[in-house]
């Protein structure tokens, strides 16, 4: 009898030992940002574009349908991330902001791990300039072989010897053509490679790396993976290119700029600097509205576009695809998000860096441990929420200068609407976004509104009548514009 009872006493010894170990073992974060990805993807309800890996992660968690950045340039968008802090006019403002230069005191998301017990690896493009506050990450990781590629072309990836030649003549100091004119590289490239022959490949297949080190040393971490595609140049291996024929790629139909928007609204220059894109243009200019691509070049830009989007889906697939192997999927949550949206073309406009809607939408799919799944959120997400977020996952503290708004209880009921409207700006201007409105306007260095644009967006969903101007929506004007003052006083 004594000899039962000790047994049992051991063995209920270890069930509690092994329920307490189950309940402190730390969740992970396996955060994936991808590089100018617009929320056109199957799960959105896009399924002209392919991307089943995306497609069945939006099953596996919860879809925001109305998540935006809180500034549509690279830089600024990723510091704004990182710290859980709002861009403003002065500080986080251009694609070279760094967290370092506008906010070296800010708390990263990755020194605030760090202090937490957690291993942070950052991979690929997480800051826009890799070396950006690195003493916050416990390791720094990026094929490109530098840490800053800011004033490096080779960033680029070119594989065809044709492009990786005009890029040799490009001037990496002061990123210009050497000599022969403005514009000598190519928008898109298709090269009958493997995966791991472009960045995105080598960027997945060291996150995998690290996972399976991970699983053997059994520490917690959280893993920043950041994807260049589909950012221009769109490179990707043929294959990916074979998925879309260009016959069936549609332009969009508001491919015209909105003749009544200001015209603070239309400057865009990404893509005019690259050759193929001045010849195929009908009327010429480096920049704004004025600038034409003709439309058999539009489609090609779209596939190159598409195949981008594809490729990198393939590279979250590896990922995930491991995470599951490894049973690590159990106490990981996973994010997938990007910087900021971009225009294929819509408002006559191939860019992210301004206010209309597609350029500041984004997809965001998180999938936690013990969450719904297979479940659509409708509530308004800004990305500086996911900070907070992520500390309420893990159930650690909140440094006091995150600015954004926890998004746990749209998690654990996808049905709740805690917020129906987000803020954005980029350079002067600000903008309002519900479902109802776009508003945005722009400033002087005085605080005076030199530009506005309102779009009802339930009456004008492609945003291409600015009724701003009507005496109709003077009231809505003023009221939408308190609103933006009042965001950036909190």
């Amino acid at each position: 009898m004594i000899k039962y009872c000790v047994k049992y006493l051991f063995f209920s010894l270890l069930v509690v030992a092994a329920i307490g170990c189950s309940h402190n073992k730390k969740n992970n974060i396996l955060f994936i940002i991808v590089d100018d990805l617009r929320p056109e993807l199957p799960s959105y309800g896009k399924t002209h574009v392919k991307a089943p890996n995306l497609t069945r992660f939006a099953t596996e968690g919860v879809q925001f349908d109305n998540a935006y950045c809180n500034i549509p340039v690279c830089g600024a968008s990723r510091g704004s991330i990182l710290t859980g802090m709002k861009p403003n006019n002065e500080r986080l403002k251009y694609y070279y902001s760094t967290i370092e230069s506008d906010l070296p005191n800010a708390i990263t998301i990755s020194d605030h791990l760090n202090q937490n017990g957690y291993k942070t690896v950052s991979n690929g493009k997480v800051s826009h300039c890799s070396d950006d506050m690195d003493h916050t990450w416990g390791e720094i990781w990026n094929p490109y072989g530098m840490r800053d590629p800011c004033p490096n072309g080779f960033w680029r990836n070119y594989l065809l010897p044709e492009n990786i030649e005009a890029e040799k003549r490009w001037d990496t100091t002061t990123n210009a053509p050497v000599s022969i004119g403005y514009n000598i590289l190519s928008a898109i490239e298709s090269a009958d490679v493997e995966d791991d022959a472009y960045f995105d490949g080598q960027i997945a297949t060291k996150t995998i790396k690290d996972l399976k080190k991970f699983k053997e040393t059994g520490e917690s971490f959280m893993i920043f993976t950041g994807f260049l595609k589909p950012h221009l140049p769109f490179n990707a291996p043929s294959k990916y290119w074979d998925m879309y024929s260009e016959n069936e790629i549609k332009l969009p139909i508001n491919n015209s700029f909105p003749k009544d928007a200001p015209s603070q609204a239309g400057r865009w220059y990404e893509l005019v600097r690259y050759k193929d894109v001045v010849e195929s243009s009908i009327n010429g200019g480096l920049n704004g509205n004025n600038y034409t691509i003709n439309k058999d070049f539009q489609k090609k830009l779209i596939h190159g576009y598409y195949a981008c989007v594809s490729y990198t889906d393939a590279q979250i697939g590896r990922i995930l695809t491991t995470l599951d192997e490894l049973e690590l999927d159990k106490n990981t949550v996973v994010i997938i998000t990007s910087d900021h949206g971009w225009s294929l073309g819509e408002h006559n406009r191939w860019s992210k860096h301004n206010l209309f809607d597609v350029e500041m939408r984004v997809p965001l799919i998180i999938k936690a441990p013990g969450m719904p799944a297979n479940k659509v959120s409708k509530s308004f997400v800004e990305l500086i929420d996911l900070y907070p977020t992520i500390c309420d996952l893990l159930g650690i503290s909140k440094p006091n200068q995150l600015e954004g708004k926890s998004i746990l209880k749209n998690l654990k009921n996808p049905k709740l609407i805690t917020h129906d409207n987000a803020v954005s700006r980029y350079i002067e201007g600000e903008s309002f976004i519900s479902n109802d409105y776009l508003y945005s306007e722009w400033k002087d260095k005085k605080g005076n509104i030199i530009a506005k644009m309102l779009y009802d967006k339930k009456l004008d969903s492609l945003q291409m009548k600015n009724i701003s101007e009507k005496e109709n929506s003077k009231k809505i004007v003023d009221s939408l514009s308190l609103i933006i003052k009042n965001y950036y006083k909190s």
